[in-house]
């Protein structure tokens, strides 16, 4: 079992490296376009000093690597090494087409592809940039920033610096490769079945809890909730409040449910980074 697991990382970070190197050698660096964090800035080195993008991705990797290893374990910093430096042999040794002379599809396919790359990567356990890793220690270090606060700081000097040397175009279209990686990322990491976390109040909650179970094959838990102050004013009355966790495109099926059984129930949802354990695999029956 154990060695399954490792050879589907290995297979992920293989096509995440090679997927990743795609992106770079065959839309990006043809038009000096960059992408964000880590790579962004040995992109932006290699385009303004020359030096080769395969080794500044390395050498400018390292020192994560090394936090990554102090704060995170062993086995990170051992896969995000072989990752990042399969990437730089990727880029020294593949020769890739230049796929388009179009701007705007090389930005947004060049994205595309970086960010399944890194996606795929995370999902093996690696990750081919390092950006991520010194945003955990910035925030673990300050209690005012979050790692998305630091990210995003670190991309807005990138794109001032890229506009400043490659130009303001250049820079936008930067932006919309960064955009798409983004987007590309989150569908790996969370794909369409993204969880979601629904909070149900109604006076009907047993009901409701009935049929969530019985009708849909979704588990419910129930917690005990105080009286407070709602929109028919300030009650004492204790209430179950139903918690279940769905695939955002099943948000609209439980919806529909409670609101067959008491259009007036609140309901709450929330996204939920990551989910184990506890879900019924049963698909949602009508």
């Amino acid at each position: 079992m154990k060695f399954a697991q490792e050879a589907k990382s290995a297979v992920l970070i293989a096509l995440g490296i090679f997927s990743a190197a795609f992106g770079l050698k065959g839309f990006l660096l043809s038009s000096r376009f960059i992408d964000g964090g880590v790579t962004g800035i040995s992109m932006l080195v290699s385009d303004i000093f020359g030096f080769p993008l395969s080794i500044l991705l390395l050498v400018i990797n390292l020192p994560f690597i090394a936090i990554g290893y102090k704060q995170i374990g062993t086995k990170f910093a051992v896969k995000s090494a072989l990752g990042i430096s399969g990437l730089s042999l990727c880029l020294y040794l593949v020769k890739f087409p230049d796929v388009t002379p179009d701007k705007l599809l090389t930005a947004v396919f060049g994205g595309l592809f970086i960010g399944a790359g890194i996606g795929l990567a995370i999902r093996g356990g690696s990750v081919l940039d390092g950006t991520e890793i010194a945003a955990l220690l910035v925030s673990r270090k300050s209690h005012l920033l979050r790692v998305g606060d630091v990210i995003l700081i670190l991309n807005v000097f990138i794109f001032i610096a890229a506009a400043f040397f490659l130009g303001v175009e250049s820079a936008m279209y930067s932006i919309l490769t960064y955009v798409a990686a983004t987007k590309a990322i989150d569908f790996l990491i969370h794909g369409v079945e993204q969880y979601t976390a629904i909070n149900i109040v109604s006076p009907l909650n047993d009901e409701i809890k009935e049929a969530i179970i019985s009708r849909l094959h979704r588990g419910v838990t129930v917690f005990k909730g105080s009286g407070g102050m709602g929109s028919s004013g300030e009650t004492s009355e204790d209430r179950s409040i139903l918690y279940c966790v769905v695939t955002r495109l099943e948000i609209g099926t439980i919806k529909t449910v409670v609101a067959d059984i008491d259009p007036d129930a609140f309901i709450t949802t929330h996204t939920l980074t990551d989910v184990e354990g506890g879900l019924i695999k049963r698909p949602l029956m009508h």
